[in-house]
């Protein structure tokens, strides 16, 4: 993990606000804010109606293996370039999120954030950088979570908000959900976890409003997604029930 990134994760206390403005003057992200989107990597590209991450979003990210999913989505603009920050690492292995494609020396981390931080730090990244990944550990408010989903609307940053332990009180652009998972490679008392095989659903608002699905390995067996398969799936109108095409 790069030196930004370790200062960061050191304990702010009161001089939290002020050290990350210092450092999101020192780490302006280096993709273009004019483009639309940042890319995700291709086995991931069905579940977003623009084929890659839309600036200025919000998206839930939920479901067994959420961490593993949102480090694989934040991985792609990470690879390409773009910094992302993480604020409520705790459940981050690094190891896994190199193997993934996050790039150290672009990332900035911000550990065990008390609750009435806890929006301050993550609007501070907001600024700094083009993806913050989230894990709230307490009850977002509905101002805070407006407040949030402004600000990254207005510097045309992504948030990504991770499997929250309460419910994040206003709807995402986008929401992702690892609704099936299985890992493969161990036999009856021998071998080794080496891949899983996740189901992942997308919806959302507007241009995400249809429906996907996603069948693919994450991770597989070399560390990086890997795609399987994938339907689209349309909702009723009456009962709002899915429906596979």
């Amino acid at each position: 993990m790069s030196e930004l990134s370790a200062e960061l994760s050191a304990e702010l206390s009161a001089e939290l606000p002020a050290e990350l403005r210092r450092l999101a003057g020192a780490v302006r992200p280096t993709t273009l804010a004019a483009d639309r989107t940042l890319p995700v990597h291709e086995a991931l590209a069905p579940l977003f109606a623009l084929g890659g991450l839309a600036r200025s979003s919000t998206i839930g990210v939920s479901g067994p293996g959420a961490t593993s999913l949102a480090l694989a989505v934040a991985a792609g603009p990470s690879s390409a370039g773009a910094w992302v920050g993480f604020v409520g690492a705790e459940r981050v292995g690094w190891a896994a999120a190199a193997e993934l494609g996050v790039a150290a020396e672009r990332t900035l981390v911000v550990c065990d954030v008390g609750h009435g931080q806890w929006s301050t730090a993550t609007a501070a990244l907001i600024d700094a950088v083009d993806v913050v990944v989230a894990s709230p550990a307490h009850q977002v408010s509905l101002s805070d979570a407006r407040r949030l989903a402004a600000r990254a609307r207005e510097r045309g940053a992504v948030l990504l908000v991770v499997q929250p332990r309460s419910s994040w009180p206003m709807a995402f652009d986008v929401g992702l959900e690892v609704i099936a998972a299985e890992w493969s490679g161990v036999g009856v008392g021998h071998g080794r976890l080496a891949a899983r095989r996740v189901t992942v659903s997308a919806g959302g608002r507007r241009g995400a409003a249809r429906a996907r699905e996603v069948i693919m390995w994450l991770p597989a067996e070399m560390g990086r997604p890997a795609a399987i398969g994938q339907r689209r799936v349309e909702v009723e109108p009456a009962d709002r029930h899915l429906r596979a095409v």
